[in-house]
Formats: structure tokens, sequence, C-alpha cells
């Protein structure tokens, strides 16, 4: 009877299964399954296979064909943070999409930012016989990694192996891959889309001072202010943590010197509402009197407040699917080279105008 053929018992349905509807061996059917390269198949018998394996609703085993090709289909993507905390939200989903393409599966694991338990998750995955490996970090940062993850193809996402400064370029083999958004055009993208508007009066309040993303965005800054013949370092710049109180006290301490800059650059979108608040309770119109500018684009924080912020966008997608792209595209490049700097677009809303006239 065809539901007799169609379901073999409760056991979970076997190659063999499909291979006897199909009519065929059980090697074509593991060439149309695993789309074997250089196999002829014909159209009509890939589409009695394809046709059986939704009917028999089959799964091949990947226990199995681990076993066969020595891979499991599977890449350890280690974060320094869990996903509500940081970027890796948005860098899991570019690389979960991704992997989900190329029918891998993501193992995720999260280290609260202690280097034993990076160590730790390291060693962890390299016993799972993961095919290769991401490693992301919240805050662009050197890390130091142990020698075993070199046994797999490895990018570092948001970080880097070398000193606190620039990361360094590989001098021997290695299957190490470096993405970094590229901060110092971000910092220069922020300063030049305020020049393009008309703004010559600046205020920067920056990050943390030792922060590599600040070092980075500052040194873009000033370069962009340069080339427009406005002196940097007669604009103001003062640093604080990445969060809503610092903005908002260095707002607050901004608006006690007067006169006010024309427009105020943030270190990052979490400071930037912090200093739209202090500007809103001082009774100073945005943009009307005084323009911000945040840099990140965090999730939906920049787009939901009012005026919507003209930020800087980080490339936390777009860094997830290159390393997932990487790392399972078939033709990928695993030899040493300088790191690769993903941009970082500017995305204009309302709190930018142009400066304010002068009575």
């Amino acid at each position: 009877m065809e539901g007799s053929e169609s379901d073999p018992g409760e056991r979970r349905p076997t190659m063999a299964d499909v291979a006897r509807r199909a009519g065929v061996s059980r090697a074509t059917v593991s060439f149309v399954v695993n789309d074997t390269p250089g196999q002829s198949i014909g159209m009509q018998t890939r589409r009695r296979v394809l046709d059986a394996v939704e009917a028999l609703s089959y799964r091949p085993n990947r226990a199995a064909q681990g076993l066969r090709t020595h891979r499991s289909a599977t890449i350890g993507f280690v974060t320094h943070e869990t996903p509500e905390r940081s970027f890796a939200d948005p860098a899991i989903t570019g690389a979960h999409d991704v992997a989900d393409e190329f029918g891998s599966r993501l193992v995720l694991v999260t280290t609260g930012r202690s280097p034993v338990r990076l160590r730790a998750a390291l060693d962890d995955l390299i016993d799972r016989q993961v095919d290769a490996i991401i490693v992301a970090t919240s805050g662009t940062r050197a890390i130091t990694l142990p020698d075993a993850v070199r046994s797999r193809p490895t990018v570092l996402v948001n970080c880097f192996e070398g000193e606190a400064g620039r990361p360094s370029v590989p001098t021997l083999p290695t299957r190490l891959t470096t993405l970094l958004p590229d901060e110092q055009a971000g910092g220069h993208a922020a300063a030049r889309v305020a020049l393009d508007a008309g703004h010559r009066n600046f205020a920067f309040l920056a990050g943390k001072a030792d922060s590599w993303a600040t070092v980075e965005r500052v040194a873009g800054y000033r370069t962009a202010l340069t080339a427009a013949g406005v002196d940097p370092r007669r604009q103001l710049l003062a640093h604080g943590r990445y969060e809503i109180d610092a903005g908002h006290d260095l707002a607050r301490a901004l608006i006690a010197t007067r006169p006010l800059p024309t427009v105020i650059l943030c270190g990052n979108d979490r400071m930037a509402v912090g200093v739209l608040l202090a500007l809103g309770q001082a009774g100073i119109q945005v943009p009307d009197e005084v323009s911000v500018i945040g840099y990140d684009d965090q999730f939906a924080l920049a787009a939901s407040v009012r005026p919507a912020l003209t930020t800087v966008r980080l490339p936390y997608v777009e860094m997830g699917r290159a390393a997932a792209t990487h790392l399972l595209c078939p033709d990928r490049h695993l030899a040493p080279t300088a790191p690769q700097w993903l941009p970082c677009p500017v995305v204009v809303r309302d709190s930018l105008g142009p400066p304010r006239a002068v009575p």
C-alpha cells in the first residue's frame, strides 16, 4: 500500500528507504542529498530523489555524515556578553542566517568577559569537533587566543590579536581572519556630515579615552576637521563612560559654559540620549539650536528617541554575515591577510540640521 511505503514504521527514515522509494541506488541518493560535485545526475532522477526525501521527511544523519566527511556542520560562536547586553544579537543573527543557507548550525557560548572562560569555551568547542570558530567581543579590543584554536579556521569579529593599538598582521601561515568596523572612517564620516550641513563649531563628547574605538573615532574626526580648515584643537573634546548618565552630565557641564557649539558629536547613542535629555531640560531645541550626532545606531534606540538621532551605524549584522560566509564559502581564502575593515555609514535622521543663525 502507498501508506506503508511512505511510512516505514516509527523509526527514522534512512537513505535506503529513500533509494527504494525513488528506485535508485543509495549512492545516487547520497550524491543528490549532499549535492556532491562532479556527479552527473539527470534532472528526472534528481526530482524523484527529492520527491522521495520530502514524502518520507528524510533528514540526513549528521553524525554519520561527520564520520565520513570529517565535518560536523557546526560553527562555534563565542561572545563576551549575552546578546541582550551587547551587539552580539545582530552579529549572531547575521552569522546564523548565512550558516542556515549552507546547512550549518551555530553553537553559541558566552564568557562573561572572563579570559579563563574564553579559553575553556574554545577548548570545549574544539573537543566537540566544530568545523570553525567565530570569536566576537563587545567593544573592540585586543584578545589572547590559546594555540589550540589555530587548529580550526577562526574569525575574530570586533576584536584582534596584537597590542592595544592597531591589530598586527600575521607573518606566518594562519587560519585566523580578523573583521573590524572601520571606526576611524566612522569618526570621519560623523564629522563630515556635520561639516556638510554647515557646522564649524563642534563639541565631541567622546567615550572612554583609553577605548580603542574612541581613539579611532577621534582620529577620524580630527582628520575631517583639519581637511575642512577647522582646527580640532580649538573644539571642545571631553571623555566619559558610554552611558546615558555620562552623556547627561557632560552635556550639563557644556550648557553651563555657554555659548554652546552648534553641533555635539557623541561617543555612542546612549551618551547621545543623555545629551538630548540635558538639552531638553535646559529648553534648548534640537536641531534648531544645537544638532546632535550619535554613534552605533544601537538597536531601536536611535530611531525611537525624539528627535530621531542621526548616528553612525556599526556593521554588526554585516560582520556576522561576513564571518560565516568566509568560513562556509567553498572558495574561502584563509591565507594570512591584513584585517578586513567594514564600513560604518552615517544614518541621517532628525537631530541634525544646519547651524543656528547668528543674530
